[in-house]
């Protein structure tokens, strides 16, 4: 039975037919111009995306402007939805299994 029929999709189903499905989840988002929304621009995509947001407008925003906007993303502790301890949980449980 298909999804339409049973009324049950899942993840998949509704990700195949968005705007960008063949493009991988993108790990940065810059926004130029001050604004600071995304204006529902690929919301399901930048779901564990970082967000950067800069006063620099579009035609000004050169080399300079992009490398201050890398060094933010470096510095940023990548959760993907979750907490900084359930990442420190997550990676001693990998060191306990390796070591066991």
């Amino acid at each position: 039975q298909t999804p339409e029929k049973s009324g049950a999709y899942a993840e998949d189903d509704l990700a195949a037919h968005l705007a960008m499905h063949y493009a991988p989840e993108p790990d940065l988002f810059i926004r130029t111009g001050g604004e600071k929304r995304i204006s529902n621009f690929l919301l399901w995509q930048l779901a564990y995306t970082e967000l950067y947001f800069t006063d620099t407008l579009w035609p000004d925003f050169n080399q300079t402007a992009f490398n201050q906007a890398i060094k933010s993303y470096q510095a940023r502790e990548r959760r993907f939805g979750r907490t900084s301890e359930q990442l420190t949980e997550t990676s001693s449980n990998k060191e306990t299994s390796k070591n066991a």
